[in-house]
């Protein structure tokens, strides 16, 4: 647009995340701030040295007075403008999606893992502060920060999760709800040979190839909605598989795995992924954890809660899943669905 990049050399213009943004807004224009892990997910930002990185604006062309200010996870962001909310409330927990549901989940220790099942799938496993650079093409970067203090995090994405299963609904009709699947599940019991793989936009980590497509493979005439329904939701459950083999392979064995999002609200298919990824999977009571994650960096920093350890009695457990599928089975497997998704690369 012309003009533009004249008065963001001048210091007119802000940009950023979604959050700075509103807390723009709310703060009725006063404030222009970020935390960490929204900051760390720009290609800006430097993630072991925090700052945004001179080279990175250089490379791209990005004036630096256009990025907001990095605070930590927990921090006196802003407070809002009484015209705006109708009271001066303080802003004082920011994280990006995945960190919010990891900090939720109370994965404050070296090792522990989460993946949320949304419409994507996210296992995110906390490193510490080290940072792991994975050979095996997941995702580097900052689990949360607090008090300057940096906890890095191990990330795999699969773009497909749920989403799978809202196309079972609305492109096939072949359920009228999500909730359906449990009990379809339940009765087929198996795929029958049945293999879904739900590459609608491309796959994720560890694949990261965008030019794949869906497929459905394996299909007879005895093939029913049944079929179809468990080979989707198993989909689920490979994708999680080729995650956790990617983080063993550089160097962290899963054990327990804490899950979260609308799917593992299914007995069924929290069951078949202990099974098939053949770690324990642990439901907690509150499932949505990532407006839980958010706000319990504000209560931290507002002082309702004194530490880490305080929040972490706090995660209630509902339910643990322990895999019941022979392990020689359970990778056999994970190698046909391997040999499944080359056919769609």
């Amino acid at each position: 647009m012309p003009g533009v990049r004249k008065r963001a050399e001048r210091g007119e213009l802000a940009f950023g995340t979604v959050d700075s943004w509103l807390i723009y807004k709310l703060s009725g224009g006063k404030r222009h701030v970020t935390d960490a892990t929204n900051a760390s997910r720009t290609m800006l930002f430097d993630i072991h040295r925090q700052i945004w990185d001179p080279d990175l604006l250089a490379l791209l062309d990005v004036p630096s007075s256009l990025l907001p200010e990095v605070l930590d996870s927990a921090a006196d962001f802003a407070t809002t403008d009484a015209a705006v909310l109708g009271a001066v409330i303080p802003i004082q927990g920011v994280a990006g999606d995945q960190h919010a549901a990891m900090f939720g989940q109370r994965c404050f220790e070296p090792g522990m893992l989460k993946s949320t099942y949304g419409t994507g799938c996210f296992v995110m496993l906390n490193t510490g502060d080290k940072p792991i650079v994975s050979n095996s093409r997941l995702l580097t970067t900052v689990g949360y920060r607090l008090d300057g203090q940096v906890s890095y995090a191990l990330e795999g994405s699969i773009f497909v999760a749920g989403a799978a299963v809202q196309w079972l609904r609305d492109g096939l009709r072949l359920i009228a709800n999500a909730a359906e699947t449990e009990e379809i599940a339940a009765a087929a019991g198996e795929s029958r040979g049945v293999t879904m793989i739900p590459a609608f936009t491309g796959l994720g980590a560890p694949y990261w190839d965008p030019n794949a497509r869906g497929a459905l493979l394996g299909l007879t005439r005895d093939t029913g909605i049944g079929e179809i329904v468990v080979a989707t939701l198993e989909a689920v459950c490979f994708q999680t598989r080729d995650l956790l083999v990617a983080m063993a392979d550089d160097g962290v064995v899963p054990t327990r795995l804490r899950v979260d999002g609308g799917m593992v609200n299914n007995d069924w298919f929290a069951q078949r992924l202990a099974d098939l990824s053949q770690v324990e999977v642990a439901r907690p009571v509150v499932t949505e954890t990532t407006a839980t994650g958010a706000a319990l960096l504000a209560g931290l920093r507002a002082g309702i809660y004194g530490s880490l350890a305080e929040i972490s009695a706090g995660w209630l457990h509902d339910r643990s899943f322990t895999p019941g599928l022979d392990p020689a089975i359970a990778k056999a497997r994970h190698v046909d669905w391997v040999d499944a998704v080359q056919r769609v690369r």
